[in-house]
């Protein structure tokens, strides 16, 4: 077999509404991103959504709609993806990278606790693998903490204390405790990337919570001018009789979603219950089969199901070298798989900022002995059975069981 580790879910139904768009006559920022934004609003039980090229853009304009930049912090997790991280560099901010816990794979609440200064405006929690964080806890420090908070702009003062910012590039559509991920943390960003669970090719969205005394207008209206170069009017708006002229409002960026891609993302949203519960099927399997074989996320509980979007396994009793020896033996028997992740510290980019993985030993832990499954929704029951033998069979050939 040839099973690939995250190849996208596409459907006649997207190609369908693709092939509509090109023929509509509209292929940018239209009918459908503004259609689509709506769909994923009442999907999070948010009052707005706002559609971008890609979550690393959502992260990086809700910093910069709050104002922070140089002088200020931002703390997000040591065991992430750069794109946690490289926004808060991207805007002038300091990065503060927190430790992860020892009974999963989120940060540490109280070491976060000893991070917030008074420098502090933001920070961003990572629902890793789809598994929303516990923001509860989050929050609840931040307000503890507000006693030092001082804002710099009048958006940061309605917030009143450090901004809690999701980084749900994994969780779109998880439930905790009855709320989607959308409803936890201040402001959330999505990703619909060509491997995430939903996907529009590239692309991503913002929700957020309502902020007492900010209009969700104006705030939609701000991630806007700062998607399209500033520009007070989008194309959909200037294409009205008469209304070529627009202003240039600042010196925005360029990530705007188009129709083409929401396109996709309008088809798929159709068939991700679907999607959800065969991921459940799968991770089931594979828990059935794999958990004796080490610690592996909690997707599913009482007051919570995950999206399904990773499955990390840890095999008990295995270095960096004998998993990368698993790796290549799943390779070669035509399974390929991952390692979510390594930790930010291990990068050059991070090493030349000043970072040392030797300071966050539990991120390196839970990195040394970790590999990803293929996780998907093509698979089939056979190639699901076929993964978890040829883990199986890799790991005894490794360690000579």
């Amino acid at each position: 077999m040839n099973i690939k580790f995250s190849p996208p879910d596409i459907s006649q139904a997207e190609i369908d509404e693709v092939v509509d768009t090109l023929r509509s006559g509209w292929i940018t920022t239209g009918p459908k991103t503004k259609l689509f934004e709506r769909q994923i609003a009442e999907f999070c039980n948010t009052p707005k959504a706002v559609c971008l090229n890609s979550a690393t853009a959502g992260l990086e304009l809700i910093l910069r709609i709050f104002g922070i930049g140089k002088g200020d912090e931002v703390i997000t997790s040591a065991y992430t993806y750069t794109a946690s991280a490289s926004v808060i560099e991207h805007v002038g901010a300091k990065i503060v990278l927190c430790d992860i816990t020892d009974d999963g794979y989120e940060m540490d609440y109280s070491r976060l606790e000893k991070l917030v200064t008074d420098k502090t405006k933001a920070v961003i929690l990572v629902d890793i693998a789809g598994k929303i964080c516990d923001y509860d806890r989050a929050r609840a420090i931040l307000e503890k903490k507000k006693n030092i908070f001082h804002a710099s702009n009048e958006l940061q003062s309605k917030i009143g204390r450090v901004l809690l910012i999701a980084d749900a590039a994994h969780s779109f559509g998880a439930v905790k405790d009855g709320k989607k991920s959308g409803e936890h943390a201040d402001f959330t960003s999505f990703s619909f990337h060509a491997v995430k669970n939903l996907t529009t090719a590239e692309g991503g969205a913002v929700v957020w919570k309502d902020v007492e005394g900010v209009d969700n207008e104006e705030l939609y209206r701000q991630f806007m001018l700062w998607s399209l170069h500033g520009q007070s009017k989008d194309a959909l708006a200037k294409n009205q009789l008469g209304a070529w002229e627009y202003d240039i409002k600042m010196c925005g960026q360029k990530c705007n979603m188009t129709d083409i891609l929401a396109a996709i993302g309008l088809a798929q949203m159709k068939r991700y219950p679907a999607l959800l519960s065969r991921r459940r099927e799968i991770i089931n399997k594979y828990d059935g089969s794999l958990k004796k074989y080490g610690e592996t996320v909690l997707h599913y509980g009482e007051n919570f199901a995950s999206s399904g979007h990773l499955y990390l396994l840890r095999v008990d009793g295995i270095d960096e070298k004998q998993r990368n020896a698993i790796i290549v033996k799943m390779a070669e028997k035509g399974v390929a798989t991952n390692v979510h992740y390594k930790p930010l510290p291990m990068h050059t980019a991070y090493k030349n900022l000043g970072f040392d993985i030797n300071d966050y030993p539990k991120a390196y832990e839970k990195y040394r002995n970790e590999i990803t499954l293929p996780l998907h929704t093509l698979l089939t029951d056979e190639e699901v059975e076929y993964v978890i033998n040829a883990f199986i069979s890799s790991a005894e050939e490794v360690l000579n069981v």
